[in-house]
């Protein structure tokens, strides 16, 4: 999963909501009981055609995010297909952007058994966002697969012997770099500080990076190899991190799937029992 890929469906996510809100402002804007008078009631409102599509669209990303991921995990005939954090960035994708649609469905009106879908989907896109903190925090493999801590620790080693042997790096320089990367030792933290650890982790390894940036041009070394340099400083930075968070998170991550599977559990089956009863009562959209 590129950089690229991750702006793009960040940015196909911006442009949806920013471009349905700005569509229809203003009939979302209006009181619900003066709503049938508007001029776009007949297509906005929740059985309308577009409502109504919406609400198909945005369901069924919804169904085949979670399918499609399920299916990659639990298969080993899909072990082979694709990386399976490519996969986890299209499950987050399509169950982001789904509930997006399902929300302009509603035309922001809740009642009944389908407010308890709805603010379910909002518990699984909310807890969908902290299980992805959570999950870049575990370091794993190019296909996702999750490193053992002796391949970690192999892993952490062989960036201070590439910064000797590959670039020279001066000993007392990886010495200063072993040294802060050794300090990264944290008391059981949780989910609420391990957020402000981390932004304030960042803060120090950008000191640090800086600091040995600046020396490196010092002694007059290309550009290139600075860039190189500092960028094996900053993996072996980070790496020590999650070294040291890794109990502390693999913990969080496990507490984190008992949350996390109630509410999606409850949002899917009263989403099919609403489209059910939606059915039953002769609702077809286009079809």
């Amino acid at each position: 999963m590129t950089k690229l890929q991750h702006w793009l469906y960040l940015l196909i996510g911006i442009t949806a909501f920013v471009y349905l809100g700005y569509a229809g402002y203003s009939y979302y804007l209006t009181p619900y009981e003066e709503r049938f008078f508007h001029p776009s009631h007949s297509i906005l409102k929740p059985s309308g055609i577009i409502g109504h599509g919406l609400g198909i669209i945005g369901s069924f990303m919804m169904l085949v995010g979670v399918v499609l991921y399920m299916l990659r995990k639990r298969l080993k005939s899909f072990a082979r297909v694709g990386a399976i954090k490519n996969w986890l960035e299209l499950h987050i994708f399509l169950c982001s952007l789904g509930p997006v649609l399902v929300l302009f469905h509603t035309a922001f009106k809740f009642g009944g058994i389908v407010a308890i879908s709805f603010w379910s989907m909002v518990a699984v896109v909310i807890s969908g966002v902290i299980g992805r903190f959570i999950y870049v925090q575990i370091p794993r493999s190019i296909r996702g697969n999750e490193y053992s801590m002796e391949e970690l620790k192999m892993l952490n080693q062989s960036f201070g012997e590439k910064l000797k042997n590959e670039f020279n790096m001066d000993n007392s320089l990886l010495t200063k770099l072993e040294h802060f990367a050794s300090l990264k030792v944290y008391k059981s933290p949780n989910l609420f500080s391990i957020i402000p650890l981390t932004v304030k982790d960042h803060m120090a390894n950008k000191k640090i990076l800086n600091e040995l940036k600046t020396h490196l041009r010092s002694e007059k070394i290309s550009e290139k190899s600075i860039n190189q340099i500092v960028e094996i400083s900053k993996s072996k930075l980070i790496l020590s991190r999650k070294i040291s968070l890794l109990n502390s998170v693999q913990e969080m991550f496990r507490y984190w799937h008992i949350i996390h599977l109630p509410f999606a559990i409850v949002m899917l089956l009263i989403m099919i029992l609403h489209v059910v009863i939606t059915v039953a009562f002769g609702y077809r959209w286009i079809f």
